[in-house]
């Protein structure tokens, strides 16, 4: 059975269990009604042979309160001397009491009786024997009902969650593939378009390439390959973590993308502020250095088409941690996406991924236990604070 069956079946024999419970108490609360009418009749029989002057009338009201006591239900047995069995009334089952069969079964009867409830009167003349109300027998089950009631909640939100689990595990895994797939495409398609124009006589080559450039260029995409490979391989694993140099890996990310920012019609200005005193962090040099590039690609795609500044401005947050905040001038996030903006799959973007923000927080916090949070609220554009554990 697939989870979302096995939830389903579990929900409606939840609702099964609701709906068979409200009966069952209206049923007590009825029972319980009758048995208020019969003790106040009881009380009315009562008082009327009390205050009757008239001969023979407390008979009378004796026989019928014996009457309104026999309709409520209560299981009684008369024994006389020698356990015999002299009168019953309300058993669950039928006998005949001339019979020694008959006396036996209701003897054994008594025994269970008299485990729950002492007999009253006297032994040597006759002893009456009780069970409970069938009200009391009904009530009995309520506990029951409720506590099955609560473990199927448990199991319907346990099954929940993991089903939840489950889905945003599946959506993560195909982000994720989508975006290797993306980041090797680019270096790929360079490699073969490198090896087209190796293949191709010298004189043909554009621009007079030599092989000599083009092994470079060969060089240089197989290193992204690798570079490509290694931050996928660190991810789900727990890499050593040392001392990380943040001013050179914030330099290492300026001139990375100080080459690919566009610089015409929509011109987009990278302005870094990082004080000379800034301590080293804890981490790992690469999956620091990729969590990063997202938070500034992520920026940088909402200033495409319309030009605007990146800041990236450093700090320390007392002597434990190092803060980096990461700012655009971009239209900011759709407030409708603001609470799940660190989703797998979760993005503004008409053709992205979803997952750079995602693998950024996976970073900061899961490997480098800080914090990666959006922090702009009124203000136009777009504000990150990455808060990283200070090696000082």
């Amino acid at each position: 059975m697939s989870p979302k069956r096995w939830y389903v079946g579990l929900a409606a024999l939840f609702v099964a269990l609701a709906g068979w419970y409200l009966l069952y108490t209206q049923q007590i609360v009825r029972a319980l009604r009758a048995d208020s009418e019969i003790f106040t009749r009881i009380y009315a029989e009562v008082m009327e042979g009390l205050t009757d002057p008239e001969e023979g009338s407390s008979i009378q009201a004796l026989r019928g309160l014996q009457l309104l006591i026999t309709e409520s239900g209560v299981p009684f047995v008369m024994t006389g001397p020698g356990d015999t069995v002299l009168a019953v009334e309300n058993l669950p089952f039928d006998v005949d009491l001339g019979s020694a069969q008959g006396q036996e079964r209701v003897r054994g009867y008594i025994s269970i009786l008299d485990q729950r409830n002492p007999p009253v009167g006297d032994p040597e003349v006759q002893l009456i024997h009780y069970g409970p109300p069938p009200i009391l027998t009904r009530l009995r089950w309520i506990p029951w009902l409720q506590a099955g009631g609560l473990a199927l909640v448990v199991l319907m939100l346990a099954g929940l969650v993991r089903y939840q689990r489950r889905v945003a595990g599946e959506r993560a895994w195909t982000v994720m593939a989508r975006e290797l797939a993306h980041q090797l495409g680019t270096p790929i398609s360079s490699l073969h378009g490198w090896v087209e124009l190796l293949k191709l006589p010298a004189p043909e080559r554009p621009g007079e390439l030599s092989e000599r450039e083009i092994l470079h260029e060969l060089d240089d995409d197989v290193e992204r390959l690798e570079r490509v490979t290694r931050r996928f391989e660190l991810i789900g694993r727990e890499p050593a973590l040392g001392q990380v140099d943040l001013t050179r890996v914030l330099e290492e990310l300026e001139g990375y993308f100080r080459s690919r920012l566009p610089s015409l019609a929509s011109e987009v200005e990278l302005v870094m502020e990082v004080p000379s005193d800034l301590p080293a962090v804890r981490g790992h040099h690469v999956l620091l250095s990729w969590a990063l590039e997202n938070v500034l690609k992520n920026s940088l795609d909402a200033l495409a088409g319309r030009g605007g500044r990146i800041s990236i401005t450093c700090s320390g947050s007392g002597a434990d941690w190092v803060d980096v905040r990461i700012a655009d001038t971009g239209p900011g996030i759709d407030p409708g996406v603001r609470d799940d903006i660190f989703e797998p799959g979760v993005t503004t973007k008409a053709s992205g991924w979803g997952v750079g923000l995602t693998l950024a927080r996976r970073i900061v916090q899961g490997v480098h236990r800080g914090k990666l949070e959006l922090v702009s609220e009124w203000e136009p554009g777009a504000t990150f604070n990455i808060r990283l554990p200070s090696e000082a």
